[in-house]
């Protein structure tokens, strides 16, 4: 049974696993299943609206699965209502081209979730690299919010416990742009639930199916 991967940076050559990988505009490979945003830390004033087109473009490849990723961080990158003006342009993207949204956010929750409430989006939000608590998972699987999990699961106590509680209907698996086999990562979630690992991957391509329809 495959493997799902549904945010990497690195490639790789595994036919039991599917992953989507990350891309910017400048990438230039696009032979494989990926996802193309503009990230809130590479944001220029000057290029996004030139980028915004070539991201338009790649969304309408075959092997293009989702935009992103793209979001808000409020502690790196310009400012935020900049972030805010590139990230509604590529929602906006999601919504046109029927794509899920891969999200980057960093101590930007409320913001993330009031924009979601305001917008009413179709699409599905996903957000990448979830590593918060169980209150804040509630809160965003409340508003029909996907959860990405990554590495820390291997070594975050208060990860665990926010996977031991959540609906696993409402979560997906990744490796980002982390060494750690994605394998690994399904065997520890799986662990932390006492189920075997089959149940986890058929879950994960259940939930895989409904969010990246293609």
């Amino acid at each position: 049974m495959v493997f799902y991967d549904v945010h990497t940076h690195k490639f790789l050559s595994d036919e039991n696993v599917l992953q989507i990988e990350n891309k910017y505009p400048n990438s230039v490979n696009f032979s494989s299943p990926f996802s193309i945003g503009i990230h809130p830390w590479f944001i220029n004033k000057n290029t996004y609206n030139k980028e915004l087109l070539i991201v338009e473009d790649k969304l309408q490849h075959a092997n293009c699965y989702a935009i992103g990723e793209c979001g808000l961080d409020k502690l790196k990158g310009v400012a935020l209502e900049l972030q805010k003006e590139v990230f509604l342009k590529q929602v906006e993207l999601s919504e046109k081209y029927k794509k899920p949204l891969i999200i980057h956010c960093v101590k930007a929750y409320q913001e993330i979730i009031a924009l979601k409430k305001e917008l009413q989006p179709k699409q599905f939000w996903m957000l990448h690299g979830f590593n918060k608590n169980i209150q804040l998972a509630k809160s965003l699987i409340d508003h029909n919010f996907m959860l990405s999990f990554g590495e820390l699961v291997l070594k975050n106590k208060k990860i665990e416990e926010t996977l031991r509680q959540i609906n696993l209907s409402s979560i997906l698996i990744e490796t980002d742009d982390s060494d750690v086999n994605v394998k690994d990562i399904y065997q520890k979630i799986a662990d932390i639930r006492n189920l075997k690992v089959a149940i986890l991957q058929n879950q994960i391509k259940q939930n895989f199916k409904r969010i990246f329809t293609k």
